[in-house]
């Protein structure tokens, strides 16, 4: 790997990088402990980004780029651009593999979050569809098509050095660390548009007081980004990074020689990214076209369940730690299908059996979430592991969440809420499916 001191970045990567090495210069190890701070304040901005967008495609975007629709076909028009950024995922994650081969971990990361950044503040400053007509919809799309090439760019390999330095039977435990951004940013996202929706007319809402959730989002990110950078500048660092053989590789050689393990740890991981949607963003949707309950009473609801998934996923690293991650994994897949088999009942139960609903889903999130990530992604030869994590997540989110909201949401609205089980089952049925294969392979493995 070249050193960042033979790259040729930008000049406000320059600065950023040098600022952060300034910073970093009394900095003599990299310990786990700043590696695990790193992981989290970097997976919880790109997170709050995320629910942001996603809770305003509910909120908002149907009133403000979908006025010439009803309120269901324009928030199923919403959540189509709202998967855009899935789809660009894997996209961004190529492209940047190939920007760090050439220019430096670094600067690809600076890229990456400047990519995310500008187009989350984008999105604040857009017009609505009275204002500048199909303009106005094709700016949301490539602004969140931008958010999708950043995510990708975003991966810094933290999680695999964390998975990969921790003892034996600390595993469990390490792999989690990272899940944790995601609890943290849905409750920052939600709390701040409960306290935006209940302290603003509705007018006032939609006209101006939602872009201030996407101006705290811009500011976030410029704090992650040097909380990330004092890490990925360091020697240390990257010498620990080199020795882990933590580097990109071809794509296309990936797919090539490693394209099974691709598959099975997307597919191992579907039960936890199908419920991720459906106790985040597809309740609230569901709740604002077919439930008398309070918008700003819902989302702190939704807040409590987020504080129920954080701790659900350090229970996940105990439990992990005690029985085996994939042991975990599957176990948490079969409740989850249980689980979907109240979804119905519960989601058209009134008050009482929404918050239900959210309320456990939000457990059971917590739990599986919280061992679905790198669970199998030591099948992967060490030299592919760094890439291969990277694709996998991209490839889970993509198959098992970009379209979870716009497929409960159509179904449930014309077909009933019995979908939503339908939905759930399968991916609880893909987890267990992919963890069966990924076990027939070791098995036949350790014979020959």
């Amino acid at each position: 790997m070249s050193s960042i001191s033979h790259t040729h970045p930008e000049p406000s990567s320059e600065s950023l990088e040098r600022d952060a090495r300034l910073i970093t210069a009394d900095h003599s190890k990299v310990a786990p402990g700043e590696i695990a701070v790193g992981v989290v304040i970097g997976r919880a901005s790109e997170y709050f980004d995320f629910f942001v967008y996603g809770i305003a495609s509910v909120l908002v975007f149907p009133a403000l780029f979908f006025p010439f629709e009803q309120r269901l076909e324009g928030t199923l028009y919403a959540f189509v651009i709202f998967s855009f950024a899935f789809i660009a995922r894997p996209i961004g994650t190529v492209i940047s593999m190939h920007v760090q081969r050439r220019w430096g971990r670094a600067t690809k990361l600076t890229m990456a979050l400047f990519l995310l950044g500008t187009s989350t503040v984008g999105i604040a400053f857009l017009p609505g569809y009275e204002s500048a007509g199909l303009l106005s919809i094709v700016l949301l799309s490539v602004l969140r098509i931008g958010q999708g090439l950043a995510l990708g760019g975003s991966w810094d390999g933290l999680p695999s050095l964390l998975a990969m330095n921790a003892p034996p039977n600390r595993r469990g435990w390490y792999s989690m660390l990272g899940q944790l951004g995601a609890p943290v940013g849905f409750v920052v996202a939600s709390g701040l548009f409960a306290f935006l929706y209940a302290s603003l007319s509705l007018d006032d809402f939609l006209a101006w007081g939602w872009r201030y959730a996407f101006f705290v989002a811009f500011a976030i990110n410029v704090v992650a980004l040097f909380a990330r950078l004092r890490l990925v500048v360091t020697h240390e660092y990257e010498e620990l990074m080199e020795e882990g053989e933590l580097e990109p590789t071809s794509v296309i050689e990936l797919v090539r020689t490693q394209g099974g393990n691709l598959l099975i740890g997307a597919f191992a991981a579907l039960a936890s990214y199908a419920l991720f949607h459906l106790v985040t963003v597809f309740p609230l949707s569901w709740i604002r076209l077919y439930s008398d309950q309070s918008i700003t009473q819902f989302l702190m609801i939704q807040v409590v369940g987020a504080f129920l998934a954080a701790g659900g996923i350090v229970a996940s690293g105990w439990i992990a730690d005690r029985v085996g991650r994939r042991r975990t994994l599957g176990t948490l897949a079969v409740m989850i299908a249980v689980f979907s088999g109240f979804a119905p009942t519960l989601l058209g139960g009134g008050t009482l059996g929404q918050n239900v609903f959210m309320l456990v889903g939000f457990v059971l999130l917590g739990l599986s979430y919280g061992q679905a990530s790198g669970t199998v992604t030591s099948n992967f030869i060490r030299k592919y592991r760094y890439t291969g994590a990277a694709l996998t997540a991209d490839l889970a989110w993509l198959i098992g969440a970009a379209f979870a909201p716009l497929v409960a949401l159509g179904l449930s609205a014309n077909f009933g809420l019995a979908y939503v089980s339908v939905y759930l089952l399968s991916g609880a049925a893909c987890t267990l499916a992919a963890l069966s294969i990924n076990r027939a392979l070791e098995a036949r493995g350790d014979e020959s």
